[in-house]
C-alpha cells in the first residue's frame, strides 16, 4: 500500500489521562482486548511523548502541532492553524465530540473548522445541590458506587446487561452516540475527533468492568473508602493506591468497550476498509511514582508516556521504537487524507513509519509544564506568568528536565531507571555531561521561543476569561 492509497476517513480518538502501560499493548498484564485488536494490525509507537503533563498544554500539539503558548502566549489554539481547519478547506467534513473537558471547548478556539462540534459542558443548573455536585465530583462517585448494588439488582431484575453508570460523569455515552450518529450520517470524506473523560479522575466505572479487571476482588465499600481517603487528603495506604489503580484500569477497559462500538459503528456502515483510526492519550497518570496522585506539574514518564497506535487499513502490523511527539498528528491525519499541512506545523507526518520500516527523524521531544511553589492546589497556569517554566528533552534513552528559572536540572537514564528516582544531573559523569550539554541548547531554545511569543492576560486573547458555567465544570475537573 502507498501512503493514504485508499483512505477516504480518519478517526482520531484521544483519551484523558491514558498511560501508555495502562493498556495492552504495551503491558500484557492489562485487559483491553479492542485496542489490544487495534494494535495487533497496526503501529504501536513505543516511545510517543506529549508535550505537556495536562490537557491545556498538550492539546494544541494534538489539534494544531504547535507548542503551547507559542502563538499569542496562551494555551488554546485561537491562533493557530488548526487540523480541523485545513481538512475542512479542503472539502472534508469535519466532526468533533469532547467529552466536558472545559479546555477542549470553543473559548479556547477548539471548535475552529470543525462543521460538527459539541463539547458537551451544560448549564449545570442554579440549585444548590446541581452546583455543588458540579464542583464535588467525587460525591458524584461515591453516589454511583453506593448505589452499584441496587443497580445490579434492579438490572438483573429486568433482564438488563447493559450495567451503565447510574451518573454519567464522564458524559461517555453522549460522545459516543454523537460520534457513531456523524459516522452513520455524513459522507466520506470525513475526519472525525472523539476525547474520552472517563479516565480522568475521579475515577467511576461502571461496576461491570471494576469486576472484569479485579475477579470480583475489590468492593463496592473498598472503592468507596479509596475514594473517601483521597477526597479527604488522608494518606493514601499501599490498599487504598491498589484500589485507585483498579478503578483507574476499570475506567480504561470502559473506554477500551466504547471504542469497540465506534469501530462496530464503522464496520456496520461499510466504512472499516475506507477509515484509518488513531488512538492516543493526551497525557498520563501518577500514582504516586513521585509523591502525589493524578497529573500534578511535572515532566517525569508517567505523566508524558502516552499511548499512540495507528491503524491504516493495507498496513501491516508493526512497532516503531524511535521517540515521537503528539505534535505529528495532525501532519499524520492530512498526509493520510492528502491535504496538504500548514508550513507552521512543528510535527512531522508518521505515514512513512505506518506504511513501511522508514523509522521516524530521530529529533529529540519536548514537553513543559508551568509549576509554582505549591504543586498540588495550584490552578492550572493560563499564561508563562504563572509559575516558572519547566522543559523537558527526550530522546530514545535519556529525559532531561530543566527549570528555565532556576536553572535546576535533571537527568535521568530510562532503561535503567524507569521510574525516573536517581538524578544523574547532581554528579554526571564525562558521558552524561555530554548528554546534557546536547540536549541543554534545545531546552534553551524552545524556552526562548515561548518566552519571546507575545503574552496576553491571564492567557485569554480577546481578555475574558472563561464563563460561570465553564469555571464551574473545570473546577470540576480539579482545576481552578
Amino acid at each position: 500500500m502507498t501512503a493514504g492509497e485508499s483512505i477516504s476517513n480518519v478517526v482520531l480518538i484521544t483519551v484523558d489521562s491514558l498511560r501508555a502501560d495502562a493498556i495492552n499493548p504495551y503491558d500484557d498484564d492489562r485487559h483491553t482486548p479492542v485496542l489490544e485488536s487495534l494494535a495487533d494490525r497496526g503501529a504501536v509507537f513505543d516511545r510517543a511523548f506529549a508535550t505537556g503533563n495536562w490537557t491545556p498544554f498538550s492539546f494544541p500539539s494534538m489539534l494544531a502541532s504547535r507548542p503551547v503558548f507559542a502563538d499569542g502566549g496562551g494555551i488554546g489554539i485561537e491562533d493557530s492553524p488548526t487540523l480541523a481547519q485545513s481538512l475542512s478547506e479542503a472539502g472534508i467534513s469535519t466532526g468533533g465530540f469532547n467529552a466536558a473537558n472545559g479546555f477542549l471547548t470553543s473559548h479556547w478556539g477548539y471548535d475552529d473548522g470543525f462543521d460538527e462540534f459539541e463539547s458537551f459542558v451544560t448549564d449545570v443548573g442554579s440549585s444548590v445541590y446541581s452546583r455543588y455536585l458540579a464542583t464535588h465530583p467525587t460525591v458524584e462517585a461515591w453516589l454511583q458506587l453506593a448505589t452499584s448494588p441496587l443497580r445490579r439488582v434492579k438490572s438483573w431484575l429486568q433482564r438488563e446487561t447493559d450495567d451503565r453508570p447510574f451518573l454519567d460523569t464522564s458524559r461517555m455515552f453522549d460522545v459516543e452516540h454523537a460520534a457513531r450518529s456523524f459516522m452513520q450520517e455524513t459522507e466520506s470524506p470525513f475526519f472525525l475527533w472523539v476525547h474520552y473523560m472517563d479516565v480522568h479522575t475521579p475515577y467511576v466505572p461502571a461496576p461491570r468492568y471494576i469486576r472484569e479487571v479485579s475477579s470480583n476482588l475489590v468492593g463496592t465499600h473498598r472503592m468507596l473508602l479509596a475514594h473517601t481517603r483521597t477526597g479527604l487528603g488522608w494518606d493514601v495506604s499501599e490498599r487504598t493506591l491498589e484500589d485507585l489503580r483498579t478503578l483507574y484500569q476499570a475506567a480504561v477497559r470502559q473506554v477500551d468497550a466504547s471504542i469497540g462500538r465506534l469501530l462496530e459503528t464503522l464496520s456496520e456502515t461499510g466504512l472499516d476498509d475506507d477509515t484509518a483510526v488513531i488512538v492516543a492519550g493526551d497525557h498520563g497518570e501518577e500514582f504516586q511514582e513521585h509523591g502525589h496522585l493524578a497529573h500534578y506539574p511535572k515532566l517525569y514518564d508517567e505523566l508524558i508516556r502516552v499511548p499512540l497506535l495507528v491503524d491504516i487499513p493495507g498496513t501491516e502490523s508493526r512497532r516503531v521504537e524511535q521517540q515521537v511527539g503528539l505534535d505529528a498528528l495532525p501532519p499524520t491525519v492530512t498526509d493520510v487524507l492528502d491535504v496538504q499541512p500548514p508550513d507552521t506545523w512543528t510535527g512531522t507526518s508518521l505515514l512513512p513509519s505506518v506504511c513501511s520500516d522508514e523509522p521516524p527523524a530521530d529529533e529529540p521531544v519536548v514537553s513543559v509544564t508551568v509549576r509554582d511553589e505549591d504543586v498540588t492546589s495550584q490552578p492550572i497556569p493560563r499564561s508563562l506568568e504563572d509559575g516558572d517554566l519547566l522543559v523537558s528533552a527526550r530522546t530514545r534513552d535519556w529525559t532531561y528536565i530543566e527549570n528555565v528559572a532556576t536553572n535546576d536540572c535533571e537527568l535521568y537514564h530510562r532503561p535503567n531507571d524507569p521510574l525516573q528516582q536517581t538524578n544523574l544531573a547532581t554528579d554526571p559523569t564525562p558521558d552524561q555531561q555530554d548528554i546534557i550539554e546536547e540536549l541543554v541548547p534545545i531546552v534553551t531554545e524552545h524556552a526562548n521561543m515561548l518566552q519571546n511569543a507575545d503574552t496576553v492576560a491571564d492567557g485569554d486573547d480577546d481578555g475574558d476569561g472563561p464563563d460561570e458555567n465553564l469555571e464551574t465544570r473545570l473546577q470540576a475537573l480539579g482545576y481552578r
